[in-house]
């Protein structure tokens, strides 16, 4: 039954978020199989589809030796469940009966974990596409294709999420199957934040300040905000050449888009009176102007308040460290003064224990003396 306006719409619509596994997952994929082939490797996604959000968690490949069958070729070919022929799109092979044994095992380690689609390492669309994605709705209804781009050479997202539909067309002739692209983004759940945060803790450079790693990020966000804006006046440009046919959702996303932006025109000046003559100025302070200098002046107020702030805790450590050097110098001092005057003690009493000692030798003298006297007596 052709799909309707309003069901492509749906499609379109749902909220497709990966998880970084199924990056690292697919990526790894590719280095153990297609690298060295310069082949697109294919491998199976499993997560939750609700019908609004679709959330892919987890995904598996192969790597058991398969045969490429078609109705008069048979080859054996490399060690993936998934081989095609470069030269005839047609010719292709999935061995089913892996991904319905794997899909059975997994379903026994987590049951919450389904099959709602397949990958590709891309990087685009490829004309047997369609077919596959009709092999998988054995196991789902609306199988989800996402292109993982295992070797970017942009900065964005690397995926690309699509849901295959009939389109109806103007001239009402028969509906043909064609891919509709959703939005993607990457998220990860909280384990995988931690365990993603502890990789990066060996792989971030410790010179690199807060500062310059924020404009960085921010720096690439622009850059794949300009490809994204580049792609959207490729495709009106190819819609007003007549190299591809007009499509009413996508041009009515396009004017949600453009309803959001802000309204960065100037209004109509009103005539003022200038040096006695009707002249009409233009308004400098627009509303967006004055949006602007308001948010202007609250950052650099914020920035002139922590510069303040900043400044009075350094003149505040300042004054202490002063203070503790002086107290240390008075302690060091005041050590001193007891040291020296120790000394003096100790020398005064060693002086006066000598005067004694010679006093009472010269009062035993003469004692002796007359003692010596009658001895020889």
């Amino acid at each position: 039954m052709p799909a309707t306006t309003a069901e492509a719409l749906s499609l379109v619509t749902r909220n497709v978020s990966v998880a970084p596994l199924v990056l690292l997952s697919a990526a790894d994929h590719f280095g153990r199989s297609g690298k060295g082939l310069r082949k697109r490797v294919v491998g199976v996604l499993l997560g939750q589809n609700d019908g609004t959000n679709v959330r892919v968690s987890n995904s598996f490949a192969g790597n058991d030796d398969k045969l490429l069958i078609n109705m008069s070729i048979s080859l054996t070919l490399p060690s993936v469940p998934f081989e095609e022929d470069d030269k005839d799109p047609s010719v292709w092979f999935l061995d089913h009966n892996y991904v319905e044994s794997m899909n059975d095992m997994f379903k026994k380690v987590n049951a919450r974990e389904k099959l709602i689609g397949w990958y590709h390492s891309g990087p685009k669309l490829r004309a047997s596409d369609l077919e596959i994605n009709e092999l998988f709705k054995r196991y789902t209804p609306n199988p989800l294709l996402v292109i993982i781009d295992v070797q970017p050479k942009e900065v964005g997202v690397p995926t690309d999420a699509y849901f295959a539909v009939e389109e109806i067309k103007d001239d009402g002739t028969t509906t043909t199957k064609t891919f509709v692209h959703t939005p993607s983004i990457i998220e990860a759940e909280e384990a995988e934040e931690i365990g993603v945060e502890h990789l990066l803790r060996d792989i971030r450079d410790v010179a690199v300040g807060t500062l310059s790693t924020r404009i960085t990020s921010q720096l690439q966000s622009l850059q794949g905000l300009h490809l994204r804006l580049r792609d959207i006046g490729q495709y009106l440009q190819k819609v007003l050449d007549h190299e591809l046919p007009v499509n009413h959702a996508i041009l009515g996303n396009l004017q949600d888009v453009f309803n959001l932006l802000p309204n960065l025109s100037n209004p109509t000046a009103s005539p003022q009176m200038t040096d006695g003559a009707d002249n009409p100025s233009h308004i400098e302070n627009t509303e967006l102007a004055r949006a602007m200098s308001t948010k202007t002046n609250d950052q650099l107020m914020a920035i002139y308040l922590s510069s303040l702030i900043r400044a009075i805790t350094a003149f505040h450590d300042l004054i202490e460290n002063k203070i503790q050097n002086r107290q240390q110098q008075e302690e060091k001092d005041a050590k001193n003064e007891e040291g020296k005057e120790n000394k003096d003690e100790k020398k005064t009493n060693g002086v006066v224990d000598g005067e004694s000692k010679d006093t009472k030798e010269e009062e035993k003298s003469p004692k002796a003396k007359g003692k010596e006297n009658e001895k020889k007596r």
